[in-house]
């Protein structure tokens, strides 16, 4: 039995066809099997990718792959060191100086802001603030006589007892519900409860850091075991891709390689663009913040530069600490700083993403929700950290594939003009 002239024609036979998807299938089976350890390998295909360029243009200059690649390791991971040297020890003094004025800043927004969050909630309930119903109760407290003399005072359900002075009490009468709630008691008396807690469990924060220490260690260890995977990817890319190629027939090596385009378009606006907009996000919140004065300008400046590198909701969580410590200051400081976050993310949407990241990289914001969230709930932090790189390859493949079997419809910009149908 012979294959159909079809596919003898485009080269892919039938064993050509069941050796490929036996091997697709195997390495499906063990890339699920071995997940557990994946991520190293999966950062080190990001960082090869990052980096590929700059090792290109090292090589342009007549420098050798291998030292192409150390230089810009060298170049890289010096740059790194030489800003966390610099910015260390302001970060360290914001730092050790927000854990020693939380609990005033605590206490300061409680005291500011909880009586009129109190007195909002009263008021929707249909009470005057501090616990006083606005009806009357009856029946709330009851004379009994006692046996042996004298009487006992029973209160029901809608009376309190307020001690004002020694001698002097006052009876209110209140809801059924406890009225001694006080956002301000309420957030005081936790902010106590943990400073108990954490005197009186030493032995468990010791083992806490015990564990933090393990993972640091296990950190570095997988840090520097991504360098040199990395490393081996660079130096080695021409013979990766020829050992892809080479599983498919030589007619289909324009269409691999139009392939291979296409992911790398994709990727170079999700993953260094992205890299690009967290820098210039970060650097225009610090100027903001500095200008308005904002407390710990710093430290909120780095957390917005480092969780934008997530779309859409780094943005919105990294906007929430700087508004809070804008309120303990003053309303019109937060307000200011809220506008100002505000304009960055505008200039980053209409003109940061098309100029950097580019029309070939765009996705629809509902998949890049979907995938954020599909990323977060099965694997968690860098599941949500490289969900958009992973959409981003996965809808490279699928548009690449339509365009292939489907040559009617208009091509992207990336792609040669439309074939004209074989005749023959």
């Amino acid at each position: 039995m012979t294959a159909r002239p079809e596919l003898e024609y485009s080269g892919w036979t039938r064993r050509r066809i069941l050796f490929v998807g036996i091997s697709a299938v195997c390495l499906l089976g063990v890339l699920i099997w071995a997940s557990s350890v994946l991520l190293p390998f999966i950062l080190a295909l990001v960082l090869a990718f990052v980096l590929t360029p700059l090792v290109s243009l090292g090589e342009r200059t007549g420098l050798p792959r291998g030292a192409s690649i150390i230089l810009v390791y060298f170049l890289v991971l010096g740059s790194l060191y030489m800003s966390v040297a610099l910015l260390a020890p302001r970060m360290y003094a914001e730092a050790e100086r927000f854990t020693r004025d939380a609990p005033t800043l605590i206490r300061d927004a409680t005291r500011n802001w909880g009586p009129l969050a109190e007195a909002w909630v009263e008021e929707h309930r249909g009470r005057k603030p501090g616990g006083v119903s606005t009806a009357p109760t009856s029946g709330a407290i009851a004379v009994i006589p006692r046996a042996e003399g004298g009487y006992q005072l029973a209160l029901g359900s809608g009376v309190e007892v307020i001690q004002e002075t020694e001698r002097q009490w006052r009876v209110v009468a209140v809801d059924d519900v406890d009225e001694s709630f006080s956002l301000e008691k309420l957030m005081s008396d936790g902010l106590d409860v943990f400073l108990r807690f954490a005197k009186q469990n030493v032995v468990e924060l010791f083992k806490l850091g015990q564990t933090v220490i393990g993972a640091i260690s296990h950190g570095i260890f997988s840090f520097f075991m991504t360098l040199m995977v990395a490393g081996y990817l660079m130096h080695t890319r021409e013979a990766v891709f020829g050992f892809f190629q080479s599983l498919l027939p030589a007619r289909s090596g324009p269409s691999f390689e139009l392939l291979l385009v296409r992911l790398e378009k994709g990727l170079a606006g999700v993953v260094r663009g992205q890299l690009l907009i967290c820098l210039v996000n970060g650097v225009l919140s610090a100027i903001g913040f500095w200008m308005f004065d904002l407390k710990y300008w710093p430290i909120l400046a780095a957390v917005a530069g480092v969780m934008s590198i997530v779309p859409i909701f780094g943005s919105i969580l990294s906007t929430i600490p700087a508004v809070l410590v804008g309120l303990t200051q003053d309303f019109w400081i937060a307000l200011w700083v809220l506008l100002w976050i505000l304009g960055i993310h505008q200039l980053e949407a209409n003109f940061l993403n098309p100029k950097i990241i580019g029309v070939a990289a765009k996705i629809h914001p509902v998949l890049v929700v979907f995938s954020l969230v599909v990323g977060q709930h099965f694997f968690g932090l860098w599941g949500a950290l490289l969900a958009v790189p992973t959409l981003s390859v996965v809808l490279s493949i699928f548009n690449h594939f339509r365009f292939e079997a489907l040559p009617e419809i208009p091509r992207d910009s990336i792609a040669s003009p439309p074939r004209a149908p074989d005749t023959a």
